[in-house]
């Protein structure tokens, strides 16, 4: 396991009630899972789900295909829901539905001031592909994890279970054994739906590639549990943490592997308090409820994108951070209108040895309270 370290160096006190309890913590964390036999049978992120209002999903699917290199695979409808499954090369899918019927599990984590007239909308689910369901399930409701269903879901090329959201982000997390070549999302009974929605081929668009990472906003008491339960579940290992006094903010790093879709929480370092300036991470799960924040999609020659999405009617939270000196450049947009969820787009140069750098994480974690 990577030595835990911040980026930013200074006064360690301002830090240690947030560090010290979740290294102490750590290797009872990882020591379980490795006992309990979970090594080893949870993989890399197999795609993403997003829920939105019924009425905004043709118009959150249209957005995606004209802001990132993501096209439809797939469209599909049950009695409880419809969706499209979109996809770009090496990269996870992002799955875009509405639900139709039933009850919303997230609807508690979308009641917020900002995020109450839209009840359904967030990014609700991370599916992880999985070598062994059948003992993944035995061994984690024997710990106590709870999921949505009594059984494993069985579809025409997979085997999947999700947890029930976690108290922690409002996330929660799936895992999907593949049984079928053709790898579709869509389950028993689905009704194929014809693809009518054209993806707008504009050239640059060939150069914003796989889903890099996604960050959550949680709680700062928060901060700690929902990095633990998400190692709890997955086989992937906390790797380091930004932290930015200024702002009182901590952006924390999973990861699986370095190729590997990558997990980040972002946390205030002091929970919010009225009357105090909160900083902008806190200050959003105020107004927005804790949740994905962003999607950052891997970007090759990110001045030139970055240039033609703002012809093509993207408005940005920050321009540009970052420079080829420093190895990494990256940007967020304005949130979306019908998934609530901001674009990032990251651009790491040859030779960049980390994953974030201080300043674009305070630059970026800043362009926040723009929301």
């Amino acid at each position: 396991m990577d030595t835990l370290r911040s980026l930013e160096g200074g006064d360690e006190g301002f830090m240690e009630w947030q560090e010290e309890d979740l290294a102490a913590r750590l290797p009872e964390v990882m020591q379980a899972r490795k006992e309990s036999g979970l090594d080893g049978l949870v993989g890399d992120l197999e795609a993403v789900v997003i829920n939105t209002e019924r009425e905004r999903l043709e118009s959150a699917v249209t957005e995606l295909l004209a802001f990132t290199g993501l096209a439809i695979d797939e469209h599909f409808s049950t009695p409880l829901a419809r969706a499209y499954t979109l996809r770009t090369p090496s990269s996870p899918a992002v799955i875009v539905q509405c639900r139709l019927a039933g009850e919303n599990p997230f609807l508690r984590f979308n009641q917020a001031e900002r995020a109450k007239n839209f009840p359904n909308t967030r990014l609700e689910t991370f599916i992880f592909g999985c070598r062994d369901i059948d003992a993944y399930c035995e061994i984690q409701r024997e710990r106590g994890v709870r999921f949505q269903a009594d059984e494993i879901i069985t579809g025409p090329d997979f085997r999947f279970i999700q947890t029930v959201p976690s108290p922690h982000t409002g996330n929660s997390l799936g895992f999907i054994e593949w049984t079928g070549q053709g790898r579709s999302f869509a389950p028993a009974g689905a009704e194929r739906r014809p693809i009518t929605l054209e993806k707008p081929w504009f050239s640059y668009l060939e150069n914003i590639g796989k889903l890099d990472h996604t960050a959550t906003r949680v709680r700062a008491k928060d901060r700690n549990a929902a990095i633990l339960e998400f190692l709890s579940l997955t086989n992937y290992h906390y790797d380091f943490a930004v932290f930015v006094k200024s702002l009182n903010s901590i952006t924390s790093v999973a990861r699986l592997n370095d190729d590997a879709f990558a997990m980040v929480f972002t946390s205030g370092i002091a929970p919010y308090s009225e009357g105090k300036d909160p900083g902008p991470t806190e200050n959003f799960i105020h107004w927005y409820g804790t949740r994905v924040h962003h999607m950052a999609f891997s970007t090759d020659g990110i001045d030139a994108v970055f240039a033609e999405l703002g012809v093509h009617g993207m408005e940005f939270l920050v321009p540009l951070v970052g420079s080829r000196e420093e190895g990494l450049k990256q940007t967020f947009s304005m949130p979306s209108p019908h998934t609530m969820i901001v674009n990032e787009y990251i651009h790491r140069y040859e030779g960049f040895d980390g994953f974030f750098t201080r300043s674009n994480v305070e630059a970026l974690t800043r362009a926040t309270g723009r929301q």
